[in-house]
């Protein structure tokens, strides 16, 4: 088949061998495969996989690796002894993960988990999600990022005198503003340097959105909550709690830093970013402020599959996510068009 190969730190699109499913595993045909930050991140920070003691994410330079792990494709065969629970020729998605190995693999950030980035890949059968609709598979490859947003919003558990503040505006903060939205939180405020991305926060659900060239996300937070919020900020700062709760999803080493200095007292922090090269925080500070800090990981289980639903149905519109459409050759482009804050939160690759 034709891939994107990762080797040696750089990506070039070359003829490898067909993946072979295993038991347990099926071959699939991929129709669509966005490129996400997880893969620069991936690529760019070879120490990350080495030091990861989990086994989930591994990288050899010297091995070819194929990334991506936001897809939608077809089945194509099974491997032996398999249940084949989905006929063939279905369109299918997954959480991004394989158990057939004798433990947890992320697809695309492992030799023998190959990803999107090319022709074939293989599928853990156990988790198979059909696509319930005719939506294109460009749009549908997007909901496992849809999913980290959804289920940090959910697991924030925001409360009706809460008023989030996302910073950064890609697209796990985009879909963690279309949860909140559709979970009737509110006012929410978004902060991005872009124009192009605080437009899309806007159709994704956002009240405010301001550039923090120009204002402090603290500052426009509180002025947003001066007249309707002021009584019960009062009475919460009183009980050492705050009604604010921000989404931190930018990862770049700093802002988790700077949101730890520049909010009040008693503001829960959700953090998604995740800086690949590590960061260092004010401890002292988030114990003064009495701040409650949670780091992202993966979106549950549940909250993956509805995620997926509400995509494929149409529930939630992720069109003001979407840039343009790659093929294979265009991937080493797309990867470091990625990396301009100018471009759309997802550049999708059709094979």
């Amino acid at each position: 088949m034709r891939a994107a190969v990762l080797r040696h730190g750089k990506v070039a699109v070359r003829t490898i061998a067909d993946p072979v499913p295993g038991p347990g595993q099926v071959l699939v045909r991929v129709l669509a495969c966005a490129v996400c930050a997880s893969d620069l991140h991936y690529m760019d920070h070879p120490e990350a996989g080495a030091s990861d003691d989990s086994g989930w994410s591994t990288y050899d330079q010297d091995v070819d690796i194929v990334m991506g792990h936001e897809y939608c494709a077809e089945i194509v065969d099974y491997g032996p002894g398999s249940e084949r629970p989905v006929p063939v020729g279905t369109r299918v998605s997954s959480r991004p993960v394989m158990f057939a190995l004798g433990g947890m693999k992320i697809i695309g950030q492992n030799p023998e988990t190959p990803g999107g980035f090319g022709e074939l890949m293989l599928l853990d059968e156990t988790l198979l999600k059909v696509v319930p609709s005719d939506l294109p598979s460009e749009v549908v490859c997007v909901s496992d990022a849809v999913a980290v947003g959804w289920s940090v919003a959910k697991r924030a558990q925001v409360r009706n005198k809460d008023v989030p503040l996302v910073i950064g505006c890609g697209a796990i903060a985009l879909s963690a503003i279309a949860t909140l939205k559709s979970l009737g939180a509110g006012p929410i405020v978004a902060a991005d340097f872009v124009a192009s991305r605080r437009t899309a926060a806007l159709a994704m659900g956002a009240d405010v959105v301001i550039d923090p060239a120009e204002i402090s996300p603290f500052r426009a937070w509180s002025d947003v909550t001066r007249d309707t919020h002021e009584a019960t900020k009062n009475m919460m700062a009183a009980a050492g709690s705050s009604a604010c709760v921000v989404f931190e999803c930018v990862g770049v080493p700093g802002v988790l830093e700077s949101i730890i200095q520049g909010c009040e007292r008693g503001t829960r922090i959700m953090s998604l970013g995740g800086a690949p090269e590590g960061d260092h925080i004010s401890t002292l500070t988030a114990k003064r402020k009495g701040l409650n800090i949670q780091f992202g990981g993966g979106p549950l289980p549940e909250h993956w599959g509805e995620a997926f639903e509400a995509v494929c149905t149409g529930t939630l519109d992720v069109t003001p996510m979407l840039g343009r459409t790659v093929g294979l050759d265009q991937v080493p482009e797309a990867l470091d068009a990625a990396r301009d804050p100018n471009s759309p939160a997802r550049i999708v690759v059709v094979p």
